[in-house]
């Protein structure tokens, strides 16, 4: 695995960065996959595709067990007609699903590190920047601040969405650490996290959240607005594996 340097940066620090066809290295960082996916990345990329999410989760995911967590993994799989492993979705001329990239794509050369604390609930986030040896956007003359690079790459609805998830895997850590879930459990959390259309079918279609004393208004607007679905459908998670909503 390459070698690379991380900084540690606030919101209001600065770098230097860009990254376009013009650069050398382009698409380079497309390759030698090992891309996790979200349930908001994979809710945007199967809509930007109009699949349907079991589908796009049979052409272009695989699935494992995550080893510390016991929680189902989501990954991107690589073009199977490239021995680079590279992501299914590059072309000569850059990424084809751009304005719906995952968050780890649009994020870089930054990372986010968000921690959730137990006695209060708030959530701190942390920004780690990212100097790779094979990367020539830092040779570039652009100056910007982590919160403007944020805001421009569209950040704030992944990472809303994201720290949703994480409060899942809080609960998770609360009252089953380190136990992987049974069958049953694990279908609950897939569907519930990747398998929306699903979700909104199956479960959402049945009456059983309103048995349960879920808003009769939000799940019905739930059945048209994904960005209702997502956080509804976490919280039936939560309280379907824990009892609980926070």
């Amino acid at each position: 695995m390459e070698d690379y340097d991380v900084y540690e940066r606030s919101l209001n620090d600065t770098f230097t960065f860009s990254c376009d066809p013009g650069v050398s290295c382009f698409n380079e960082c497309c390759g030698d996959l090992s891309q996790y996916l979200t349930p908001y990345d994979i809710l945007r990329l199967k809509n930007h595709l109009g699949m349907p999410s079991s589908e796009f989760l049979a052409v272009y995911t695989t699935q494992h067990i995550g080893g510390e967590s016991g929680l189902v993994v989501v990954s991107l799989k690589p073009d199977p007609s490239s021995k680079a492993l590279r992501c299914p979705f590059v072309s000569p001329e850059g990424c084809r699903v751009y304005e719906d990239r995952p968050a780890s794509c649009r994020s870089y050369p930054l990372a986010r590190v968000a921690s959730r604390s137990r006695e209060t609930g708030k959530i701190t986030e942390r920004y780690m920047l990212m100097k790779e040896p094979h990367c020539k956007g830092f040779g570039r003359e652009r100056t910007i601040t982590v919160r403007q690079w944020v805001e421009e790459q569209g950040l704030a609805p992944y990472n809303r969405a994201n720290d949703l998830m994480m409060e899942l895997i809080s609960a998770k850590n609360r009252f089953a650490p380190g136990q992987q879930l049974d069958l049953t459990s694990q279908n609950i959390f897939y569907t519930g996290c990747y398998d929306l259309d699903r979700f909104r079918t199956e479960i959402l279609g049945t009456g059983e959240l309103a048995d349960m004393g879920f808003d009769e208004k939000r799940c019905a607007a739930a059945k048209t607005d994904d960005d209702i679905l997502l956080p509804l459908a976490l919280e039936w998670v939560k309280r379907m594996l824990y009892g609980t909503t926070y």
